[in-house]
C-alpha cells in the first residue's frame, strides 16, 4: 500500500456510506466508494447477506464484491434494530440500497424518511427498472439483456444467449457510485443530498445505444456479433497447430502489409483484387478459408511472438482463472492478495486468493485492498460502541438476536458471550 493510501487521503476518506444491500449491484456501488476510501458500513440481516453462502456461478459474488467494508448484523424488523440503522444514518453521507421498490418505505429507511433525518443524505437507489410502466417487474441481468437487446446481439441467429458475466449488475452498481460522487459534488454547493436511482433494464439499454445508433443511420437492423458483417477482413478466432485457438486481427492496409510479409502471403499481398480493406472484406467468403489453412502450420506462441515484433493485434483465448497468474496483471499490481473468511466463501472455511482491482490508478498508482470481505457482524461491537451503546446495552441487544457480533479471525463464529461484551 502506497504511504498517500496509508496515510487515508483516498478521494473518499471521511465519507460514510450506511448500505443494505445484496447480490451484485448494490454491492458494486458500495465497492467502488470503499475502494475509493469511504468508510462503506453494509447492514446485513442476522443470518447475513444470501450471498455470502451462494454456489454455482454465484460462489464469486461475495467475496469479489464486498472488499474495503464493516459489516454489522442488524434486525431491522425489530423497533431496536431500526433505532441502530437510523442512528448510523444519521451521521451518513450515503445510503444505498438495491431491494424491491417499496421495502425500504415499509421498514421506515424510505427517501423521505431519511431526507428528515440526515438532510445531506445522499440516498442512492439501484433497480430493475426506473420508475416507469416496468418497475413493478421482477427483474435479473439475465432478464434485461434479454429483453434489451443484448442476449439478441450476444448469440447467433435464433439463439440469444447473455453475456458470460453480470455486466447489467456491475455497471448498474457502477452508475449508482457515479451518481453519488455527483450528488456529493452538488451537495457542496446546495448544502442539501437528494435521491440517485440506477437501473438495470436503463443500463442495458445504453449498452446497446451504439447498436440502435447504427440502425438510425444505415437503416438496416444490426445482425448478432457471430452474424456481423465485421469491418475488416481479418478479426477473428483462428484454430492453429495442436488445436490451439487464438485471435487475430489486421484492421488496416499497413497492417496487411506486415502480416503478409512475416507469413509469407506475398501472393496474397500483390493480389489488386484485395489491395484494400473494403475489398478484403468483401472477399471473406474465399480469402479467410485461405487464411485459416495457411495458419494451421503455426503454433499460437509462434504467431503471438510474432504478431507482438510487428504490433499487430492478437490475443490468446484465456480462461477466467488463467487470469490469476496473468504476468501483466501481477506485474502491475492489478490482483490483490485477499483471504475471504469461512462465512464469505461460500466454501465454509477460510480462502487465501487474489482478487482483481478497479481498473484504474490515481497518481499513477492502483486503489490498493485494504481489507478483505468481513464476516458477518465482525463490526457489530465496534459500530455500537461509537453510536454510544454501553456493553450492557450490546449485551441485552445480543441476547435478544436484535444484533450479531463476531470475531472471525479469533475463530469464535458465534455471539460472543455476555462476560466478553461486558469487558469490552
Amino acid at each position: 500500500m502506497s504511504d498517500v493510501q496509508a496515510n487515508h487521503s483516498l478521494p473518499y476518506s471521511g465519507m460514510r456510506v450506511v448500505e443494505m444491500t445484496h447480490m451484485v449491484m448494490g454491492p458494486t456501488c458500495g465497492m467502488v466508494l470503499a475502494d475509493l476510501g469511504a468508510e462503506v458500513i453494509k447492514v446485513e440481516p442476522i443470518a447475513g447477506d444470501s450471498t455470502r453462502a451462494l454456489r454455482g456461478s454465484g460462489a464469486g459474488f461475495f467475496g469479489t464484491f464486498n472488499r474495503n467494508k464493516k459489516s454489522v448484523a442488524v434486525d431491522v424488523k425489530d423497533p431496536r434494530g431500526i433505532e441502530i440503522v437510523h442512528k448510523l444514518l444519521a451521521s451518513a453521507d450515503v445510503f444505498s440500497e438495491n431491494f424491491k421498490s417499496g421495502t425500504m418505505d415499509k421498514l421506515g429507511l424510505g427517501y423521505a424518511a431519511l431526507s428528515k433525518l440526515n438532510p445531506r443524505l445522499v440516498y442512492v437507489s439501484h433497480k430493475g427498472f426506473l420508475p416507469g410502466p416496468y418497475d413493478h417487474r421482477t427483474a435479473l441481468d439475465e432478464v434485461v439483456q434479454m429483453m434489451g437487446g443484448l442476449a439478441y446481439m450476444t448469440g447467433p441467429e435464433g439463439r440469444p444467449l447473455r453475456a458470460g458475466t453480470s455486466v447489467n449488475d456491475i455497471m448498474g452498481g457502477m452508475f449508482g457510485a457515479i451518481g453519488a460522487m455527483a450528488a456529493l459534488a452538488q451537495r457542496e454547493r446546495t448544502g442539501f443530498g437528494q435521491e440517485v436511482q440506477s437501473a438495470l433494464f436503463e443500463n442495458n439499454v445504453f449498452l446497446v445505444a451504439q447498436h440502435m445508433m447504427q440502425f438510425a443511420v444505415t437503416g438496416q437492423p444490426a445482425a448478432p456479433m457471430p452474424s456481423r458483417i465485421s469491418a475488416w477482413a481479418v478479426y477473428d478466432v483462428f484454430s492453429v497447430k495442436n488445436g490451439e485457438q487464438i485471435f487475430l486481427a489486421v484492421v488496416s492496409d499497413t497492417q496487411w502489409g506486415l502480416f503478409c510479409d512475416a507469413f509469407g502471403l506475398s501472393d496474397l499481398k500483390s493480389d489488386e483484387r484485395i489491395a484494400t480493406n473494403n475489398q478484403r472484406v468483401q472477399a471473406r467468403e474465399w480469402l479467410l478459408p485461405r487464411l485459416r489453412k495457411h495458419m494451421e502450420a503455426f503454433s499460437a506462441a509462434e504467431i503471438s511472438a510474432i504478431f507482438e515484433g510487428i504490433g499487430l493485434p492478437y490475443a490468446p483465448i484465456t480462461k477466467p482463472q488463467d487470469l490469476f497468474d496473468d504476468p501483466h496483471l501481477l506485474a502491475t499490481g492489478g490482483l490483490a492478495d485477499v483471504t475471504l473468511p469461512p462465512d464469505a466463501s461460500g466454501a465454509g472455511r477460510s480462502v487465501s486468493t487474489r482478487t482483481a482491482l478497479l481498473p484504474l490508478t490515481l497518481a499513477g498508482e492502483r486503489l490498493n485492498l485494504r481489507a478483505g470481505p468481513p464476516a458477518l457482524g465482525q463490526d457489530t461491537q465496534a459500530l455500537l460502541s461509537q453510536l454510544g451503546y454501553s456493553p450492557e446495552a450490546l449485551r441485552q441487544l445480543t441476547e435478544a438476536g436484535v444484533v450479531r457480533c463476531t470475531d472471525w479471525q479469533s475463530g469464535d463464529r458465534t455471539n460472543p458471550s455476555p462476560n466478553e461484551l461486558a469487558s469490552a
